[in-house]
């Protein structure tokens, strides 16, 4: 059984490999050879996997089909063939995109709100809920009244409690 991270990944291959065929094949008059490079692949399906597609912002750009996350694709494609690093790649899409285009973004002044704002939001509503619980708690304590004899005698009845 494949995992979904195996499928993901199969099929953005897919998409990239059509992505990358495509084009040779609409310029070409005979058959062309269409084998990409296998590690230039690997790295463009590694490199396109960490950056978000601005549209869908829930997907990669190698998962997505929207016309940005291609064109994106596309430009990963062309910098791979000129020989920049994964990381060279990486910097040229967050200085054009911001942050934002990262799935892991780096913890900065710009961006410490995303990884500290869970965080924050958990810590107080636990402490919303704690206080919330010892103000019930008081409430109940200041209107608990014990029960008179006769209130006694009644639950004892209800309950099915003889007295001998």
């Amino acid at each position: 059984m494949m995992s979904a991270q195996t499928l993901k990944r199969a099929a953005a291959s897919l998409a990239l490999s059509a992505a990358l065929t495509l084009p040779m094949a609409a310029q070409a008059r005979e058959a062309a050879p269409t084998a990409f490079d296998p590690v230039a692949h690997e790295r463009v399906v590694q490199v396109s996997e960490q950056l978000r597609c601005l549209v869908c912002q829930n997907q990669s750009i190698a998962e997505s089909n929207a016309e940005l996350a291609v064109d994106l694709r596309n430009q990963v494609i062309e910098q791979v063939k000129a020989g920049k690093t994964n990381k060279e790649i990486i910097d040229y899409m967050v200085e054009r995109y911001g942050d934002f285009v990262l799935y892991r973004p780096p913890f900065k002044s710009t961006t410490y709100i995303l990884w500290i704002g869970p965080i924050a939001l958990f810590l107080i509503g636990l402490g919303a809920f704690y206080v919330n619980l010892r103000r019930r708690k008081r409430v109940v304590a200041s209107e608990a009244k014990p029960l008179t004899a006769d209130e006694q005698a009644l639950a004892a009845d209800l309950l099915g409690e003889k007295k001998e």
